[in-house]
């Protein structure tokens, strides 16, 4: 592996984002829909936050009325907003440091997942799911070459 690359070159681009002001119901149908486990939140194309999947899940398990209550209902998840649940002061990479500055901050930080960020503007995110991706894809180059 080249950790001398990018960033840019592993993290995911297509991003599925939300606003600080959205309910809860947008967390839900994304994590739901997709296969992801950190949603960036957005706010002028600014990163503000994320909620990861973690961080949902808390919420769902604190917000229950009773030990044994279901999950809170759709219409429960409505009243709440994502600045509820956000995680702030991120740490955010530009899309041209390296791979291995972007694992330092990884394994040092406890983060799974960083904002990539160009002039402001949030252009990807890089993961713990990009970091297995990257270490599969070399493990297949290396058993094809054998």
């Amino acid at each position: 592996m080249d950790f001398t690359a990018p960033v840019s070159k592993f993290m995911s681009k297509k991003l599925l984002t939300v606003s600080p002001t959205d309910n809860m119901m947008a967390v839900k149908e994304i994590f739901n829909n997709h296969r992801i486990h950190h949603i960036p939140v957005v706010k002028y194309k600014t990163i503000v936050g994320i909620v990861s999947k973690a961080d949902y899940l808390y919420f769902l398990r604190k917000v229950k009325t009773g030990e044994h209550a279901p999950l809170v209902e759709d219409s429960g998840l409505e009243k709440y907003q994502v600045e509820d649940i956000m995680t702030t002061g991120l740490a955010t990479m530009e899309s041209t440091e390296r791979i291995n500055v972007a694992l330092d901050v990884l394994s040092e930080n406890l983060f799974h997942a960083i904002p990539i960020v160009d002039n402001g503007e949030l252009v990807g995110i890089f993961t713990t799911q990009d970091v297995l991706k990257i270490l599969m894809e070399e493990d297949l180059v290396r058993m094809k070459s054998n």
